[in-house]
């Protein structure tokens, strides 16, 4: 299929570089023809390559479940190919298709030998984040409201049924909204160290354990798969200012590593544990 620079024009990756330089960029891309059922990536997967679709369609699958149908002419999964991000859904082909696409690898020598190229695909490319983000913060503002009334209508059903006589039926529903209730309490919604913000914890051995999330009252450790659930622990946070001794209790252990519910910490220690969380938590807030 003929493509024209400006036929480009419509992808906001694209939007305000000259087709001169839409021209040049085109030329990078190799061309290949795909027949239908032909999977171009897979949820998990690295991303290798920028892909263009020119022609045909293509499917993401959620789960096995057809998510979205592309057209042409359409980037596909653009943001993971250009941050390394790992892909969530699975592109196939729902017919012979025409698909344009470029190693990210070749991309980026690509753009060091044409920055006049670059600067304006970069900050096409800042822009679709941030409208990302605005929208990702509008949903997010939804769902928060959402759980506070949530929240709020589960504890005075609790209050309602512990007024109530006691039957075997009232103790299983305080039971299951006691849970409800502490798992949604605000300190149970963990971050992850941001890559020059690292934290890990010294184990009584000397061994360093990486912190794969955390929050004011969690720690989830890397490893530790031997720990006995419900067993006390102890330790030292590492963080990048400074350490804190921890201790707390194995609340469970899985594939993501051991889950440490921790003991409260005295003030000090816990104004620095706050501190390291509000500098991670800034990176996912817009101000």
């Amino acid at each position: 299929m003929a493509v024209r620079p400006s036929d480009l024009h419509a992808i906001p990756l694209f939007e305000r570089i000259t087709e001169d330089h839409l021209d040049e960029l085109m030329m990078a891309f190799q061309r290949q023809e795909v027949p239908s059922g032909q999977v171009l990536f897979e949820a998990g997967s690295a991303p290798a390559h920028l892909l263009l679709l020119v022609q045909g369609e293509v499917a993401l699958l959620d789960g096995g479940e057809t998510r979205f149908r592309l057209s042409p002419i359409s980037p596909i999964g653009e943001l993971g190919a250009l941050t390394g991000f790992r892909r969530t859904t699975t592109a196939v082909t729902t017919q012979p298709s025409e698909i344009w696409r470029i190693g990210v690898a070749e991309l980026r020598d690509f753009f060091e030998e044409h920055g006049d190229v670059a600067y304006p695909f970069y900050n096409n490319l800042l822009n679709v984040v941030a409208g990302k983000i605005r929208r990702d913060a509008r949903r997010l503002e939804e769902v928060r409201a959402n759980l506070i009334r949530t929240q709020k209508a589960m504890k005075r059903l609790l209050e309602l049924v512990l007024d109530s006589e006691e039957t075997p039926l009232s103790k299983v529903i305080c039971a299951t909204l006691e849970e409800l209730i502490e798992k949604n309490r605000r300190s149970h919604y963990m971050v992850e160290p941001a890559h020059t913000l690292k934290s890990s914890v010294r184990l009584d051995s000397g061994a360093l354990v990486p912190v794969v999330e955390l929050s004011d009252g969690w720690l989830r450790l890397a490893g530790l798969r031997d720990a006995a659930k419900g067993a006390d622990w102890s330790g030292v946070l590492v963080l990048p200012a400074r350490e804190i001794p921890v201790s707390g209790t194995i609340d469970s252990v899985d594939d993501h590593g051991a889950l440490v519910q921790l003991d409260l910490l005295i003030d000090e220690y816990a104004a620095a544990l706050q501190d390291y969380l509000t500098r991670l938590q800034m990176l996912d807030f817009v101000v």
